[in-house]
């Protein structure tokens, strides 16, 4: 069932949302050579709890950390840890913030140092599609337009959509109905009414779009090893607009590439 949002209800998550960017903001200050993965996730839950909000994954389904951070190949659910950035990496934060009673999920992919200009090409190309998913989530039209607009466009480039893993709605729930891949049709899936809320997040590969699950239960790598680019915004759709509700101003603010 797709739990359909009030105007009041689309602002508590748009405050949310501004606590969860300004978190990510702060995260993006450490993405360097020599940060530990665990570190960033420190400075992420102290800002979250500082600002009266509550970290969206820690704890969700057992998972540890309010940081889901996966280096290289890894696609998405990867832990914080000891393991400390190099130069040529890349890094997928992800991130959800829990305040006055709903959620906000965004993620987005850094390059650390230099790194080859083809993963740096698949960071822009999925950067990219996230956009292109979100012009396509208007009131009127179907969720398989959102896909389909993402998976035309990197497809054409060469790289491969995952398709085990997908957006989703959310709000009081972290996870609601319609799931949101980033694959599809034209003109199929459910409709997109006013008042929905969604996460879209292309999760795009380098190599295969198969994907292997780790023995810790969560962590989710790329079949043959090669890197992963993954880019999140939570958006709201109404009858005479969509509004981008998490913003990625603070993370540009301190990290461009």
């Amino acid at each position: 069932m797709i739990h359909y949002k009030t105007s009041e209800e689309v602002q508590k998550i748009k405050e949310s949302a501004q606590i969860l960017g300004k978190a990510h903001g702060e995260v993006a200050k450490y993405i360097k050579e020599g940060v530990k993965t665990s570190f960033l996730d420190k400075i992420a839950e102290e800002y979250i709890r500082d600002n009266h909000g509550v970290p969206s994954f820690k704890g969700y389904n057992g998972f540890p950390a309010s940081l889901c951070i996966s280096v290289n190949e890894v696609v998405v659910h990867g832990f914080p840890s000891d393991y400390v950035l190099k130069d040529g990496d890349i890094i997928s934060v992800d991130c959800g913030v829990f305040h006055q009673g709903f959620h906000s999920d965004c993620a987005y992919t850094y390059p650390v140092g230099e790194v080859s200009p083809q993963v740096l090409s698949l960071l822009k190309a999925t950067k990219e599609s996230l956009y292109l998913g979100i012009e396509k989530a208007v009131f009127g039209n179907r969720i398989g337009d959102i896909g389909h607009a993402i998976q035309r466009f990197v497809e054409a480039k060469g790289y491969t959509v995952v398709r085990e893993l997908v957006g989703h709605g959310l709000g009081r729930n972290l996870h609601e109905s319609p799931e949101v891949p980033n694959y599809g049709k034209k003109g199929s899936g459910p409709l997109i009414k006013d008042g929905l809320v969604i996460a879209i997040e292309p999760m795009v590969n380098l190599g295969t779009r198969n994907i292997v699950q780790e023995r810790d239960g969560w962590t989710i790598r790329t079949a043959d090893r090669k890197p992963s680019a993954h880019f999140e915004h939570t958006v709201a759709i109404f009858e005479d607009r969509t509004e981008i509700l998490t913003t990625h101003q603070y993370i540009e603010e301190n990290f461009k590439f």
